[in-house]
């Protein structure tokens, strides 16, 4: 089945539309502040990844590697032949892998505390977030992705546990959380898989890096291995859920490499 994707703006016209990839248990919705603070004119995609949201049994469920052909596969049935690609966290890492295997397709990558730069990844709380059931557990596992200072809304409480309640998404989550976590220490600790960083440090479009300093999902010391082939943010005061947590510098980086792509 096919994929679900938020639309703003003609697709079709000038600059390229910016595509945008959630992350792991997330939706679209993530980038809805984000989207208040951006341009206008900047058409944009906003995919529900296949396991999420209203993609929830669409094909291509599995890891980074997986989505991103699901995504290059439905760009090019909507015709977009050139874009902006922006990812957080897991959206992250499908973003690199889409710049990596087709960098003449896109016009500029941002990425936001994204998954595949370094083994280090908290699975204990992605595995709590993944399979929470009651109120309390969801708030705990949902607090851990934010810096501390951070307010978790119950009504996002509420609507995690209602969309893991669905037919099939605690299945789907867990498949993901699977694909995420593939690889662990001698010690049985999880750990997730790298991207090639150094192809990814040589690729020929402008790179944005987002990173929160507080992050206790992903360190933010993995940002370093972009340093000098990408243009490093590292905010103060935020944790894993920069789209939330900072969403008007998540939109200011995000317009400012759309602008200098269309030069």
């Amino acid at each position: 089945m096919g994929l679900y994707a938020e639309v703003q703006g003609d697709l079709g016209g000038a600059p390229a539309p910016l595509v945008l990839l959630h992350g792991f248990g997330g939706t679209s919705g993530i980038w809805a502040e984000v989207l208040r603070h951006l341009p206008p004119e900047i058409p944009v995609l906003a995919y529900d990844l296949p396991g999420h949201g209203l993609s929830l049994v669409a094909d291509g469920l599995g890891g980074a590697g997986r989505i991103a052909k699901v995504i290059a596969a439905d760009l090019a049935a909507r015709g977009i032949e050139r874009f902006h690609v922006a990812g957080h966290s897991l959206g992250g890492a499908i973003a690199a892998i889409l710049a990596l295997k087709a960098p003449e397709k896109v016009a500029s990558l941002t990425l936001v505390a994204p998954g595949g730069f370094g083994p280090e990844i908290n699975g204990a709380a992605l595995s709590a977030f993944s399979f929470a059931e009651t109120a309390e557990e969801m708030r705990a596992a949902m607090e851990a992705m934010v810096a501390p200072a951070h307010p978790i809304l119950q009504e996002a409480v509420d609507a995690m546990l209602a969309a893991r309640r669905a037919p099939g998404a605690r299945e789907a989550v867990g498949t993901v959380l699977k694909a995420i976590l593939s690889e662990t220490t001698e010690a049985g600790e999880p750990r997730q898989g790298t991207l090639p960083v150094g192809d990814l440090r040589n690729l020929p479009m402008s790179k944005h890096l987002l990173w929160g300093l507080e992050d206790r999902i992903l360190p933010p010391g993995q940002a370093r291995s972009l340093e000098g082939a990408a243009t490093i943010r590292l905010l103060a005061g935020a944790g894993h859920m920069l789209p939330e947590e900072c969403p008007q510098e998540v939109a200011r980086v995000l317009a400012a490499a759309v602008a200098a792509a269309a030069g």
